[in-house]
C-alpha cells in the first residue's frame, strides 16, 4: 500500500484542471481507518476497518451495523501501516451459500490469513465470527507489501494479490521465486478441495518449478485490482519502489503465467537484473507515473475499477483509480489498439485514498482513510440525463399537448404509447413513459403527464329573478343539476334549484361560472300535507298526476319549459284520492316542468319528454 517509513498525509488544494469533471460527494463518515468497499450482490456496501470490523452501509448512506467483527484476530496499527484487515469478497452465490471471505493479518506473527467466513442463519446483516475457515496461511517476514486485496472474476475463481513480503527493494527476490506465494497473483477454487482447488487450467498447474496457485508472476504490493463488469480484463495496481507506480492489464481470457517484471524492473527502466529472465519475457504496465521525493505525481498507487454504472456516461469505460498520497485521481483509457490514454481527473485535498469500490449497479465509492469518510465518485458536467420539455394541453379535451425529448447520444428509446418519434406531438391529456436505454446498456424510465388546464371561470348574477352573465348579455348554456335546461343571454328559471351556465371559447375551452341557488316559488312544499306523484317520468304523450289531499282544495297545473314559458295551464279541484291525466302529446320531446300549486305552496317535478 505504502512505500516504506511512508505515515505522511499530504493536503493539497483542489485546483482547477484540464479535464475537471469528477467530484467525491461525502456518503458516509465515523469510519476507523477504512481499506475496502465491496457489495454483496444487493443494495448494501461493506466497508472494512483495519482493526477488524466490517461494518454495512445502506443504499443511502445510513450505517446498517457491523456486520463482522474479529478485532482479536487481527493484528493492526495506525498512521500509514500496511497490515491489518484489507480485502473482502462476496462468492458470487452468496445469496445462497452465505460465503464470504477476507484478507487479513493475523495476530501472533503477522501472517497473512485469507479465510472464508459465513453469514448469520438467523441475521442477514451480521457474520457468523466463529465459522472462520484458513484458506491460506502466508508467511509475512516484514510488516508491509502485504497486497491484501481479493476478488472473485468471471470465471468464479478467487483471485488474491500477494505483495513481496515487504522492506524495500525485495531483499530476498521473493516476487520472481516460483517457490513462494510472495510477489504473486495467485488463484484458487474455493468450491472444491480442503480447503481448496486448484483450478485445472491455472498456469503452473502441472509443473515442479512453480506453485500451482501462482496465477502471475513479479508484483511488488498489487494494492487494488478489480475486473472490469463487462469485459473480464482485469487491472492490476501495483506500488512502485522509488520512481514509478505502474498499472499492469490482463485481457480477459488470458491464460495467466504473465512475468510483471519487479524486482527486475520498476516501470519501465531496470531495478535489479540480478538472476533476471530476458526482458523479453517480462510484461510491461500499459502505463506508469513517476514518484520522486517531493512525490511528485504521487507516491503510492491506489487501484480502482472500469467504471461500469449508468450515471455517468463520460465516465464509462475508463479505468478510475487514484494515488494515496497526493490524493490525485485518474482516469486510463483502453484505446483498443495496445494503447492507453491517462486523463487527470482531480487533485482532492482528502487525506489517503485506501480504496475504491463499486455497488451493486457498477456506480463507484472511495474510501478515505485518514479522513475515515467513504465519499460518492460522481461527475460535476454530463450525468446521465433524459429531460423533456412538456407542453400541456390549452384546455380541457383537447390533443394539442407536446413532449420534447432529449437523450443521450447513442442511446435508444420505447414509449408507452409505442410512438416511434423521439419527440411527441397532438398529445391528450395523461402520463406518458420513455424507457431510454443508452450507449452502454444502462437503462433509464421517466414519466411525463400533460397536464389540462383548470376551466376558466366566470360569475352569473340574479338580478330579479333573471340570470346572466355579471350584468352583460352574453350567449351561454344554462345548467339545472348537471343538465343544460337552456341556451341564451339571459335565463328566468321556472324551478327553484342549483343554477350555473358554461360556454365554449375560440380556443375550445370549456368557461364554467359559479352557482347560484334560485328560489322560484313559496318554500312551503305542498308534498308534505299532499301526497303527489308523477308517472310515467320520462313519458312519451301524457303523464298521470296522482295525489291524496286531505280536504277539498283547488290547485293551479301549470307546464312550462325550461326559459319558464307557460304551455299548458289547468285548474283542478281535488278531495281524497284524485288522479288526473295531462296529455302533453303536442309538446315536442325536451325538458319541462310540471307546476301544481295554491295558496299554501307549489310542488315543481322536473319532465322529460322522449
Amino acid at each position: 500500500m505504502l512505500k516504506n517509513l511512508l505515515t505522511l498525509s499530504f493536503f493539497l488544494l483542489l485546483c482547477s484542471l484540464n479535464a475537471q469533471e469528477l467530484q467525491l460527494v461525502e456518503f458516509a463518515d465515523g469510519f476507523s481507518s477504512p481499506t475496502d468497499i465491496a457489495h454483496a450482490g444487493d443494495d448494501r456496501l461493506f466497508i472494512t476497518e483495519r482493526d477488524g470490523t466490517v461494518r454495512i452501509l445502506n443504499a443511502d448512506g445510513s450505517s446498517g451495523g457491523t456486520f463482522l467483527d474479529i478485532d482479536d484476530m487481527v493484528t493492526s496499527c495506525g498512521g500509514g501501516c500496511e497490515i491489518g484487515l484489507l480485502g473482502l469478497a462476496f462468492h458470487p452465490d452468496f445469496a445462497n451459500n452465505g460465503f464470504f471471505y477476507v484478507n487479513y493479518t493475523a495476530v501472533g506473527g503477522g501472517d497473512t490469513h485469507v479465510s472464508r467466513f459465513s453469514v448469520s442463519p438467523n441475521n442477514p446483516n451480521a457474520a457468523d465470527p466463529d465459522s472462520e475457515v484458513v484458506l491460506l496461511d502466508i508467511e509475512q517476514p516484514y510488516g508491509n507489501h502485504n497486497g491484501g486485496c481479493i476478488k472473485f472474476g468471471p470465471d468464479g475463481y478467487l483471485y488474491i494479490g500477494m505483495g513481496d513480503g515487504g522492506s524495500g527493494g525485495d531483499p530476498q527476490a521473493f516476487s520472481q521465486n516460483r517457490q513462494s506465494l510472495l510477489g504473486k497473483m495467485l488463484r484458487i477454487d474455493v468450491d472444491n478441495g480442503s480447503p481448496y482447488a486448484i483450478p485445472a487450467d491455472n498456469p503452473f498447474a502441472e509443473t515442479d518449478e512453480t506453485l500451482d496457485e501462482i496465477w502471475a508472476i513479479g508484483v511488488r504490493n498489487p494494492w487494488r485490482f478489480s475486473f472490469d463488469r463487462e469485459t473480464g480484463d482485469m487491472w492490476i495496481a501495483d506500488v512502485g519502489q522509488n520512481a514509478f507506480e505502474e498499472v499492469d492489464f490482463e485481457p480477459a481470457g488470458s491464460p495467466g503465467g504473465v512475468n510483471y517484471g519487479w524486482r527486475c524492473r520498476e516501470g519501465f527502466a531496470d531495478f535489479n537484473m540480478s538472476n533476471c529472465p530476458p526482458v523479453s519475457q517480462l510484461t510491461d504496465p500499459v502505463h506508469v507515473y513517476e514518484t520522486s521525493s517531493g512525490f511528485g505525481q504521487g507516491c503510492s498507487i491506489t487501484g480502482g475499477f472500469v467504471y461500469r454504472g449508468c450515471e455517468f456516461p463520460e465516465f464509462y469505460g475508463k479505468y478510475i483509480y487514484g494515488d494515496y498520497c497526493s490524493s490525485r485521481i485518474w482516469a486510463l483509457t483502453n484505446n483498443g489498439d495496445g494503447t492507453f490514454t491517462n486523463e487527470e481527473l482531480l487533485n482532492y485535498d482528502n487525506n489517503e485514498i485506501s480504496a475504491f469500490g463499486e455497488d451493486v449497479n457498477g456506480e463507484l465509492y472511495m474510501a478515505a482513510l485518514g479522513e475515515g469518510r467513504i465519499y460518492r465518485v460522481t461527475e460535476t458536467t454530463n450525468p446521465l440525463t433524459v429531460s423533456a420539455a412538456v407542453t400541456s394541453v390549452s384546455c380541457n379535451g383537447n390533443a394539442d399537448g407536446a413532449i420534447d425529448l432529449t437523450l443521450p447520444a447513442g442511446s435508444t428509446f420505447t414509449w408507452s404509447n409505442n410512438a416511434q418519434t423521439e419527440d411527441l406531438t397532438d398529445l391528450a391529456a395523461g402520463e406518458y413513459t420513455v424507457t431510454v436505454i443508452t450507449e452502454g446498456g444502462c437503462e433509464k424510465v421517466e414519466t411525463y403527464t400533460i397536464n389540462e388546464p383548470e376551466p376558466a371561470t366566470f360569475d352569473i348574477v340574479n338580478t330579479a329573478g333573471v340570470l346572466m352573465v355579471g350584468g352583460a348579455e352574453a350567449e351561454v348554456d344554462w345548467i339545472l343539476d348537471g343538465e343544460i335546461v337552456a341556451t341564451g343571454t339571459m335565463f328566468t328559471p321556472a324551478v327553484s334549484g342549483d343554477y350555473s351556465a358554461s360556454f365554449v371559447d375560440a380556443d375550445g375551452c370549456v368557461n364554467i361560472s359559479n352557482t347560484l341557488s334560485v328560489v322560484v316559488s313559496n318554500t312551503d312544499n305542498l308534498d308534505t300535507a299532499v301526497d303527489i306523484s308523477v308517472t310515467p317520468n320520462p313519458f312519451t304523450d301524457a303523464v298521470q298526476l296522482s295525489f291524496d289531499a286531505a280536504e277539498k282544495d283547488d290547485f293551479t297545473l301549470r307546464i312550462l319549459n325550461t326559459e319558464g314559458k307557460e304551455l299548458y295551464r289547468e285548474k283542478i279541484t281535488a278531495e281524497g284520492n284524485t288522479a288526473r291525466t295531462v296529455t302533453l302529446s303536442d309538446l315536442p320531446a325536451g325538458i319541462y316542468f310540471l307546476h301544481l300549486g295554491n295558496e299554501e305552496g307549489e310542488f315543481t317535478e322536473k319532465l322529460v319528454k322522449e
